[in-house]
């Protein structure tokens, strides 16, 4: 278990990939918002890419171990400290009991992961650990962990300690800029070509009312196609309406002329068009974005962000690590035990040699009896 000392910002329970098949009950996907780095961490302290870790946002919290444990730090830098000695993120690290974990603001990027080897243990939620603030569900009492609360673990199985490539690292942002990634549609046709070039042209603020439901972005006006105009009553009067539709992980919402990406916690649907999606294999980037950061928008097709998706899951695998072979970097620190005889048996042979015995034994007149080898 874990005692919670300080709480952090907003320091959430969250699982990969989230809840899914829950959108017709109104309950989006929620997870990790960087769910590269979230994978990359459990991946360090031997547990499945998806198991329930800690996202802290903006700044980290301070906790109590009351057991010896294997735990991982990625994502962004919170200067992360163990009794006030710096340790490093993107490698596993060692914790005692009784040692205190402490995190501070994001110097780079906007949300760290903690991984604990074993996994938090709270209780699903329609299929998910994942924290819902605005639903009060999932996680430890459905909201964000608070001082004084005890964080359950799984069973500790990890005892190698890892570490990541620094090529399967993701790299962020250090002047906040974002190069952004999106898929056209799906209501492209509402905007005009001049709407378009404007919006693939523009720098976009992250504005400070931005949260794990939508990121609003500040930026140039929009102009529409003549369907957006003049259209049925139903769609409403603005032409950025549309009659309710469901909406994408990662729909780029027009309300007005607002643009609102709708991220983990967004809505399944509404009154607004679409015109463009940000694919998940781009999602880690908003994940680690500020407001006051600036977003430039690149299309790409669809197999392409496949493409991207399909690379950025097999990154998030042990292919990314690197082996460490010290001696005093496992928890359990029982001597080795020496192997005095390795017997390797042949097996294409024992095989072989089972055959020739039961053909023997045909031969003497024991046809009724089989005989399987084993060793």
């Amino acid at each position: 278990m874990v005692q919670v000392i300080k709480k952090g910002l907003e320091t959430s329970v969250q699982d990969y990939p989230g809840r899914i098949g829950t959108l017709n009950q109104g309950f989006p996907l929620s997870g990790p918002m960087d769910s590269w780095s979230f994978r990359l961490a459990n991946i360090l302290v031997q547990n499945e890419p998806g198991a329930a870790a800690l996202e802290c946002q903006f700044m980290g919290p301070s906790l109590k171990f009351n057991s010896d444990r294997l735990i991982a730090i990625t994502g962004a830098n919170m200067s992360p400290k163990i009794d006030g000695k710096q340790v490093p993120l993107w490698e596993s690290i060692k914790v005692k009991k009784d040692q205190i974990l402490e995190m501070s603001f994001a110097t780079i990027g906007a949300r760290s992961y903690v991984a604990f080897s074993g996994g938090i243990n709270t209780s699903p939620w329609l299929g998910s650990r994942s924290t819902f603030h605005k639903a009060g569900v999932g996680g430890i009492d459905g909201k964000a962990i608070q001082e004084g609360q005890i964080i359950p673990l799984n069973k500790n199985n990890s005892l190698a300690v890892r570490k990541i490539k620094k090529t399967s690292i993701p790299v962020l942002s250090t002047d906040k800029k974002w190069s952004i990634e999106v898929v056209k549609g799906p209501n492209d046709d509402w905007i005009d070509e001049k709407g378009h070039k404007m919006f693939l042209n523009s720098s976009w603020k992250l504005q400070s009312k931005s949260d794990r439901t939508g990121y609003r972005l500040e930026g140039p006006k929009w102009s529409f196609a003549e369907k957006a105009v003049n259209k049925g009553l139903e769609h409403g009067t603005f032409p950025s309406n549309i009659i309710d539709q469901g909406y994408p992980a990662g729909a780029i919402n027009l309300a007005g002329q607002t643009p609102i990406i709708l991220v983990n916690d967004g809505p399944s649907m509404g009154g607004f068009i679409v015109p463009y999606t940000v694919p998940s294999s781009a999602f880690w980037k908003l994940g680690q974005a500020k407001p006051g950061d600036s977003f430039n928008f690149v299309e790409i097709s669809v197999e392409k962000a496949q493409e991207l998706r399909v690379k950025q899951t097999d990154i998030c695998t042990e292919k990314s690590l690197i082996s460490y072979n010290k001696k005093d970097l496992i928890i359990n620190n029982e001597p080795s035990k020496k192997i005095d005889h390795i017997k390797i048996i042949d097996f294409d042979k024992e095989k072989l040699n089972e055959k020739i015995r039961n053909k023997m034994i045909e031969k003497r007149g024991m046809k009724n009896i089989k005989v399987r080898f084993f060793n």
